[in-house]
């Protein structure tokens, strides 16, 4: 990406566009954008990152597709989109308060009252256990919606959950992407 630290940090505070369309099925909820998502203006950017790899292993991304930017059209073709808990970007999720995440919240519920995905696919279980006040949430389908959407808690990609994996990762994705009809 040929970013230096210092231009990276210039990009905390910023925010991305969310990446919808019209007919939005499936939504994946980040954390925050990250500073490499914030200078690109593309979700889950950083090189390194495993979401992008974890959407192919599931069927939901061609194998030929490789970056963040080749996959927008078609994620978009296949009512895939993808938003945030908290617009702002910071350089690690950890640099978020609980207030952040709780507003938040209030934030992603308009967003799907205006979209109207089919699911909502959060990926963070901490992040997803301090916005929504469920302290004892495990991962998977939530007994509890947004609106009409099914609400899902899925892995975050980011290589500091190192107890997943890129296979682990795709097959909670697979699972909310077939609930969502995408496959």
């Amino acid at each position: 990406m040929g970013y230096t630290r210092e231009e990276l940090l210039s990009y905390a505070g910023r925010t991305i566009p969310d990446l919808v369309g019209d007919d939005l099925r499936l939504l994946f909820v980040g954390i925050n954008p990250g500073l490499v998502s914030a200078a690109t203006g593309l979700h889950f950017a950083r090189a390194g990152n495993r979401f992008y790899p974890a959407l192919r292993l599931a069927g939901i991304l061609p194998a030929d597709v490789m970056t963040p930017d080749a996959a927008r059209p078609v994620l978009l073709d296949r009512g895939v989109g993808i938003t945030n808990i908290v617009a702002r970007a910071s350089a690690r999720a950890d640099e978020l308060d609980a207030a952040e995440l709780v507003a938040g919240r209030s934030r992603l519920e308009a967003f799907v009252a205006e979209h109207r995905p089919r699911v909502v696919a959060i990926a963070g279980i901490t992040s997803y256990r301090i916005a929504f006040g469920r302290k004892a949430a495990r991962a998977g389908r939530q007994d509890e919606a947004i609106g009409d959407a099914q609400l899902w808690v899925v892995p975050n990609p980011s290589g500091l959950n190192a107890h997943e994996t890129v296979d682990s990762l795709a097959a909670a994705y697979r699972e909310a992407a077939s609930a969502a009809g995408v496959l």
